[in-house]
């Protein structure tokens, strides 16, 4: 199997390893950078003006419910929960489980105890999901952002909209720069492309991106902090070699199961034209008819 060299650390780090995407967007100091790329992906449907983290463990009620861990979890300045998640590779039963977490954050909410008075009043809930190595099923190749909510199918009118789900799927996220128009576009960029930059590009010079550039430059991280990235890096570049090598096994048994197909084919093909050299050899034709009419060679027809 051909190996994939883990690249040494560039200049800036590579935002969508755990470390890296942790430390730029789940630290409070820098929750300025997660508010503006959520209102990015929300383009005006929801203005957020400040938030908080929470903790992003949540375990079980009781021994027999199992816990569970986000990625990043926050709530904004008007109650409204936000699960931020980084899918990295192929997983079964996402959609599934982007749900589980979501319902988890409905239930939480309601009062332990006595619910007298309660009434229902749910905050809003929203998952955002960053794909960088898996497609949606049924996705096409040029979606990237799956806005979802709970609408009628027949009208399409909205049913729900305190509860959302958005999808953005990076590896179909192909811009180049000269297309970038919107901040999503630009943060979406960066997210695939930052540890690729030498330096910040003239589009991105906001005091936002300034920051992020800033933050994400290898040579400002502590020691201790190198360790964590660098061990990140290498566990992502670990996956990859696997997952490479389950793609290119499985080229590989396609190639096998294809040529194992035709081959079936060509056999069953052959078959059938000595059964017909069978027959016209009883209706008395010669060896020479009947090889031009079947393809077969003269001494095959004459042994038949």
């Amino acid at each position: 199997m051909r190996q994939i060299k883990p690249p040494k650390p560039g200049k800036y780090i590579d935002l969508l390893v755990d470390f890296a995407f942790k430390k730029i967007f789940g630290s409070d100091p820098n929750k300025d950078l997660l508010i503006a790329f959520l209102n990015a992906i929300f383009i005006g449907r929801k203005v957020i003006v400040d938030l908080i983290y929470n903790k992003n463990e949540h375990p079980g009620e009781s021994g027999y419910e199992g816990g569970v861990i986000f990625d990043l979890l926050c709530t904004g300045d008007n109650g409204e929960r936000f699960l931020i998640e980084v899918q990295r590779g192929t997983q079964g039963r996402f959609k599934e489980r982007a749900l589980f977490y979501a319902a988890r954050l409905i239930s939480d909410q309601a009062p332990k105890g006595d619910r007298a008075g309660w009434a229902y009043d749910i905050d809003e809930v929203y998952l955002i999901a960053l794909l960088e190595d898996f497609i949606l099923e049924g996705s096409k190749a040029d979606e990237y952002m799956h806005d979802i909510c709970l609408c009628n199918r027949k009208t399409g009118e909205i049913f729900y909209d305190k509860l959302g789900f958005t999808y953005i799927e990076l590896r179909n996220f192909v811009k180049i720069e000269e297309e970038l128009e919107s901040d999503l576009d630009k943060w979406l960029y960066v997210l695939k492309n930052m540890s690729r930059f030498e330096k910040i590009p003239v589009y991105l010079r906001k005091p936002i991106f300034e920051k992020l550039f800033n933050i994400a430059e290898y040579s400002n991280l502590t020691k201790e902090e190198k360790k964590m990235y660098d061990s990140n890096l290498k566990y992502k570049w670990d996956n990859e070699n696997v997952r490479a090598y389950e793609k290119e096994l499985a080229a590989k048994e396609k190639e096998i199961a294809v040529k194992e197909a035709v081959e079936q084919q060509h056999a069953k093909e052959v078959e059938n034209m000595r059964n017909v050299a069978r027959e016209l050899k009883k209706e008395g034709l010669g060896a020479e008819f009947i090889a031009k009419t079947t393809k077969l060679p003269i001494e095959e027809i004459e042994k038949l």
